[in-house]
């Protein structure tokens, strides 16, 4: 599982970062995103799908965790 960095646009969207592959995408949608659950199954806007243990309340960002690709 890659280690995977989270950070902000001044736009407000989500970028997903992995260093090993050097790529560098918008999330464009989270399977979970309230205060009470954050976190699941990301899609990216290549539409590439990763996947992290869902948050009882979203993270301070940006931050690093551990995600799992999942196949498409």
């Amino acid at each position: 599982m890659p280690s995977v960095m989270l950070r902000k646009r001044e736009d407000g969207k989500l970028l997903f970062y992995i260093a090993k592959k050097d790529l560098e995408e918008t999330i464009e949608s989270l399977e979970f995103d309230s205060p009470d659950r954050w976190g699941g199954e990301v899609v990216l806007g290549d539409g590439s799908k990763y996947y992290f243990e869902p948050m009882d309340t979203p993270p301070k960002i940006p931050m690093t965790l551990q995600a799992k690709r999942l196949s498409e």
